[in-house]
């Protein structure tokens, strides 16, 4: 068999979309593929999630180096074509190389486009469509920049999103007069407007942008009104150019793209193009959707399965910002004869949904707030159905007693995920040819459902029907009075500025809220804020109200902190007088290297503490609790490491915060293990040279070996490890979620790679923040100084305490 020799110019999405599809017809290609970039194809649409922290570079890969090598395609990264000679039929890199080809694929995207505004060359001016662009902003964004982001549209938005995510004081700056122009109507841009506001991101519209400001570095922007703003961070998202120039200096047909046939060919007929640098009855295209289905035609045309050509694609658009449900497909042009509008608006709940249709078929949709029917309006305008008996039901379709009516009226060809152009016939497939049963299993396998994640609920339905033992992922809302996930209520308590638990339940939830979401919304905005937040006593469980362990018979437990377990003889002697004193039942040595005083009466509870004169060891809280520690070197023969006085530093410098569980450290002088920190959430082991920190262990009902984080070889080194994961659990495990199954749910694997080995940046902000919440942080035993009303007054005891 002769192997025809493919070079594909692009290694972006629809380039090596088109190669996949082209490895699918088994056809005998030897390939060789170009890219500027020095990274391997990624899913450049969630570059905005990576912006915002959702997700890191690793989480946006479509295509690893193993998989160019499994393949044998040659990866040309970070080589830049620079020229086509078409009689000779070779491509010329920037690296002086030669590469032959039979067959040659274009693909090299689009280019962002900057108009010219006076200053546009200053330093802090960036754009946004590469991860090297990703990288610049996230290294430049944070707290107290000022950024402003030339263009409403979908990429400006989540640009803007983004940046306020990462600190960032954001205002979005449109020449149109509302949002989205090209996608949406003046209501639905309203709509969108307000949730952005609501978001934190100012929006100013109709606003040309004149000149940026400044002396050599960006310092604000002048409009062409005469207004202006200040700006010390500005990102153009104002559209896109088709990198058509290559093809135009071969000689090839070029208008705005390059002009391709149905079937992707150009007017070379050994040279195709694909993606954002096409040109088709004189559209381009800047959507992943119809990019994706021109790679399929193309992969079909070159290896000689030429089939249905290329007809443009569905003009399909959807907002990547968590919360922000944004959907318009169709032509959305009402002025058009025969044109019926039906919409449906809830300012209330920022509802708006807006239907175009035109001799009783859909030819236009537009939904903001509620985006939950758009495959079956996808559907309608694909399959132009007559929409006679479904018009009392167009926007609130009636439930249908059968579950599966939604996914088999769809064609096996009709595309579920639009991101990664996956198909339901390709999902079916891949349930039958792998055994797919769970959503994890099925992102991992078709890549549906890792882009925007808009098709999720789609693909559980088709999950349920084909699936022999479909596991349905649950996603588990806090509790009723507040529907919606902890990650959700995070990422709304930061963006809307939400400081108290009562601002929470009053917007979001019913106002008053239960003892299942109040302490862990209390603890969610303490911990997004650092401690910096309205305090509401109430919202905790009785032990944090009076910081003491409540027992069986309504006394209290009174536990003073001995960091690492040490204590002197001076706070020996109080702890004795004031067992006498207040009559203490019992006084215990606890597992945990504490002396605990029991049977307190709450009346007591002010003044033992004022007598004791120590810290709160906390043995009552959802936090630190404290830090065991063995002799080490100090004394011990067998020491290695000074596990004393690393373990009193190490609680000195995480106590008092809170946690979503109670946390207990370790720290041992060598692996003897001693104190056993290989089962405690956190430890530290000392050996000849070096520290190994572990994270996750625990000694409960289940027993379960912590799994080692890092080695490092300074103490200092092994604490701020212990800072990185201790800062890390606070922010992303659920409430009440030891830190074993946190670990678990994650993989040690992530664990590390956001924590060890993240950047620098994200390393610093995670210890920043830990200083933050420290800094506000005060000893809960101070409070008897000004004690709440009825916050010490002794209930009587019942017979049957629980």
């Amino acid at each position: 068999m002769n192997t025809t020799r493919l070079v594909v110019i692009g290694n972006g999405m629809a380039g090596v979309a088109c190669v996949e599809q082209i490895l699918k017809h088994n056809a005998a290609f030897d390939i060789t593929i170009f890219g500027d970039e020095t990274h391997v194809n990624y899913n450049r649409i969630l570059l905005s999630s990576v912006l915002a922290g959702e997700k890191d570079f690793d989480d946006i890969v479509l295509n690893d180096i193993d998989w160019y090598r499994k393949h044998g395609i040659r990866a040309r990264l970070g080589v830049r074509v620079e020229a086509i000679d078409r009689t000779a039929k070779t491509v010329r890199g920037s690296d002086g190389s030669l590469t032959p080809y039979d067959k040659l694929i274009i693909a090299t995207g689009s280019s962002a486009f900057v108009p010219p505004i006076e200053g546009r060359n200053k330093a802090g001016v960036f754009v946004f469509r590469t991860l090297d662009d990703t990288r610049q902003l996230i290294e430049f964004a944070g707290p107290g920049i000022k950024a402003a982001v030339i263009g409403g549209g979908l990429l400006g938005l989540e640009a803007a999103r983004g940046l306020q995510v990462r600190g960032c004081d954001v205002s979005v700056v449109h020449l149109a007069g509302h949002l989205m122009e090209r996608q949406l109507d003046p209501t639905g841009g309203s709509y969108l407007e307000a949730y952005m506001r609501n978001l934190g991101v100012a929006v100013l519209t109709n606003k040309a942008t004149k000149a940026m400001l400044g002396n050599g570095h960006v310092q604000g922007l002048h409009f062409a009104d005469g207004s202006a703003i200040d700006a010390n961070l500005v990102v153009v998202a104002a559209g896109i150019r088709p990198n058509a120039q290559l093809a135009k200096e071969a000689g090839l047909a070029v208008n705005r793209g390059i002009v391709v046939s149905d079937h992707m060919e150009t007017s070379d007929p050994d040279v195709y193009a694909v993606g954002e640098c096409t040109e088709h009855r004189g559209e381009v295209f800047g959507l992943v959707a119809p990019l994706l289905e021109q790679g399929k035609v193309l992969a079909a045309a070159i290896t000689g399965n030429k089939g249905p050509g290329f007809n443009g694609g569905s003009t399909v658009a959807r907002l990547k910002i968590m919360g922000a449900d944004v959907f318009s497909a169709g032509d959305l042009d009402e002025t058009k004869p025969h044109t019926e509008v039906v919409k449906f608006e809830d300012p209330a709940l920022g509802i708006y949904k807006k239907l175009l249709l035109r001799h009783n078929r859909l030819v236009g949709v537009i939904l903001v707030g509620d985006a939950s029917d758009d495959h079956r309006y996808v559907e309608w305008l694909r399959s132009a159905t007559d929409l006679t008996a479904q018009r009392r039901h167009l926007l609130t379709p009636p439930p249908s007693p059968d579950g599966g009516f939604d996914v088999a009226q769809m064609p096996d060809s009709e595309t579920v995920c639009g991101c990664t152009g996956v198909s339901k016939g390709e999902i079916i497939q891949a349930v039958h040819t792998h055994g797919i049963q769970t959503m994890a299993q099925l992102k991992d396998r078709t890549r549906a459902s890792t882009g925007c994640g808009s098709c999720g609920t789609l693909c559980q339905k088709l999950l349920k029907a084909v699936a022999p033992e479909f596991e349905e992922d649950k996603v588990k809302v806090l509790c009723d009075c507040v529907p919606f996930t902890q990650d959700k209520l995070r990422d709304i308590i930061r963006s809307q500025k939400l400081k108290s638990v009562q601002a929470v339940l009053d917007i979001y939830g019913n106002s008053i809220g239960c003892e299942i979401c109040k302490p862990a919304i209390s603890y969610l905005v303490d911990v997004v804020w650092c401690g910096d937040h309205k305090e509401d006593r109430s919202a905790r469980y009785i032990n944090d109200r009076v910081h003491a362990n409540i027992q069986n018979d309504g006394t209290f437990s009174v536990v003073p902190r001995m960091r690492g377990g040490v204590t002197t003889p001076a706070e020996l002697r109080r702890i004795a007088d004031a067992a006498e004193k207040y009559n203490v039942r019992m006084v215990k040595v606890t597992g945990s290297q504490r002396i605990d005083l029991l049977g307190v009466k709450k009346e007591d509870l002010p003044r033992i503490w004022a007598d004791l004169d120590m810290p709160s060891g906390q043995a009552y809280a959802k936090g630190l609790r404290m830090v065991k520690t063995c002799v080490g070197n100090t004394f011990c023969r067998f020491g290695t490491q000074n596990s004393i006085d690393t373990g009193i530093e190490i609680e000195r410098r995480l106590e008092n915060l809170y946690t979503p569980h109670k946390t207990k450290l370790g720290v041992v002088g060598c692996p003897r293990n001693c104190a056993e920190a290989t089962v405690k959430d956190i430890g530290l082991i000392g050996q000849d040279g070096n520290w190994q920190v572990v994270v996750g262990g625990a000694a409960g009902k289940g027993v379960r070996k912590a799994d080692l984080l890092i080695t490092v070889e300074t103490t200092e080194e092994a604490i701020q490890a212990t800072e990185l994961f201790f800062q890390y659990y606070r922010e992303n495990a659920n409430y009440l979620e030891r830190t074993y199954d946190f670990v678990e749910r994650l993989g040690i694997d992530k664990v590390r790679r956001d924590t060890v080995y993240a950047t620098a940046e994200v390393r610093q902000g995670l210890l920043d923040r830990l200083a933050r919440s420290k800094t506000r942080s005060s000893d809960a035993w101070l409070e008897r100084n000004d004690p709440r009303p009825t916050q010490f007054v002794q209930i009587q005891p019942l017979d049957n305490w629980s």
